[in-house]
């Protein structure tokens, strides 16, 4: 089911979704509380409910989870950026189209940072400690490498079919 970002809480849950996926797209994270709030509280509401996030998705999962985002002197475009996976210590090449990041000095305690871009050090995943969500800065989904990071995609289906009760 693909909903608007205009989709409030209960509209969400009506559906009863196995799994959030939130999207890319355009847009100053900085200007979107609502759909922020809405990721907030469905993070509180259903901390079970695992959530995917990719590019202006990432940004607000991470301004949902306290973080912060700023501009970009120069935005992230085009492909071949390489990205660090901290948890596995494997680099991904990875497409980009994005003029905002997530301050990492702003992340609470609870949240972790998996991905760094090499040529920049700017934050490029995410991750709550002890709830399923997780997010990436760049898109998993134009497979530049071609096949580098749909793990990611494989990881978030594991998520789903272990909160399926």
């Amino acid at each position: 089911m693909v909903l608007p970002c205009t989709a409030t809480k209960a509209e969400i849950l009506a559906w009863q979704p196995d799994g959030i996926m939130l999207s890319n797209g355009p847009g100053d994270p900085r200007s979107l509380d609502d759909e922020v709030q809405t990721i907030r509280d469905l993070a509180q509401e259903k901390p079970d409910l695992p959530m995917f996030g990719i590019c202006l998705g990432h940004q607000l999962m991470g301004r949902a989870l306290g973080g912060e985002t700023y501009k970009l002197k120069f935005g992230h475009r085009g492909a071949n950026h390489p990205v660090k996976d901290l948890t596995t210590g494997k680099v991904h090449i990875t497409t980009q189209n994005h003029g905002y990041a997530i301050e990492r000095d702003s992340l609470p305690a609870d949240v972790e940072v998996t991905h760094l871009n090499l040529n920049d050090n700017t934050v490029e995943g995410l991750r709550h400690r002890d709830r399923p969500l997780f997010c990436v800065q760049y898109h998993p989904e134009a497979s530049p490498g071609p096949k580098d990071n749909a793990y990611l995609f494989d990881r978030f289906a594991e998520m789903v079919k272990g909160g399926r009760k």
